[in-house]
């Protein structure tokens, strides 16, 4: 019995509303948004706004890619999703723990970082560590996989219908995180230059702290697959 039109109209809609549900949070660009100031500092705003932009579209296609053939790469390989967790989490620990100890930047160094900086030569570290694992990190690329999964109905109709809602639900997300980021300075200005150190400090922290836990997530996922002796 094929679905109607409103039917499938709803289920790209739940599908959109499960998507964002399950992966905005996790990403939670408000938390990574000074991580970015940091990154961009001493860039005009014309390429903090392309950058922003770009870190956007990086996460939309990543997310959109992963949820899409996640699950068919990792069965095509033979790899576990914990063994994903333990080497992403170790790259996202990393990243925290060189934020935690590098200095601010002197004043001088601000106007060599601005010429370096530029559209063309910032495009690598857009795409790393930047939009991977510092924005989407494995936690958001194993809820994509998570949620690519449950898409899955005997229906064509409905899969098609629940896949294009997720979809949706990802470029939302990604517009949201190329939004924060945009305006991250703006948002953070209230806090001053002190408030914006400490807040990134405790950010760093808590980064530092998620990529722990996914470690520990996947030692725990692969602990638990050990054969029974």
């Amino acid at each position: 019995m094929e679905l109607t039109l409103l039917a499938l109209l709803a289920v790209a809609g739940k599908s959109l509303l499960f998507a964002i549900a399950a992966i905005l949070p996790i990403i939670n660009p408000l938390a990574t948004a000074p991580i970015f100031v940091a990154w961009t500092q001493g860039m005009g705003s014309d390429e903090r706004n392309h950058l922003a932009l770009t870190v956007g579209r990086y996460v939309t296609l990543l997310l959109a890619s992963t949820m899409v053939l996640g699950s068919l790469v990792l069965d095509l390989f033979g790899i576990s999703l914990p063994v994903v967790r333990v080497a992403g989490g170790i790259i996202v620990a990393y990243n925290a723990w060189l934020m935690l100890n590098t200095q601010e930047p002197a004043h001088d160094d601000s106007s060599q970082m601005a010429q370096t900086l530029t559209r063309q030569n910032a495009r690598p570290d857009t795409f790393y560590p930047l939009s991977f694992p510092i924005t989407c990190g494995p936690g958001s690329l194993a809820a994509a996989i998570a949620v690519g999964a449950s898409l899955r109905t005997p229906r064509i109709t409905e899969t098609l219908a629940s896949l294009a809602g997720a979809l949706a639900g990802i470029v939302i997300v990604g517009t949201v995180v190329a939004l924060t980021y945009r305006y991250a300075t703006a948002l953070l200005r209230k806090l001053g230059d002190v408030g914006q150190l400490v807040f990134l400090r405790l950010m760093a922290f808590l980064l530092l702290a998620v990529g722990v836990q996914i470690v520990w997530d996947g030692i725990r996922g692969l602990i638990v697959s050990l054969p029974a002796t």
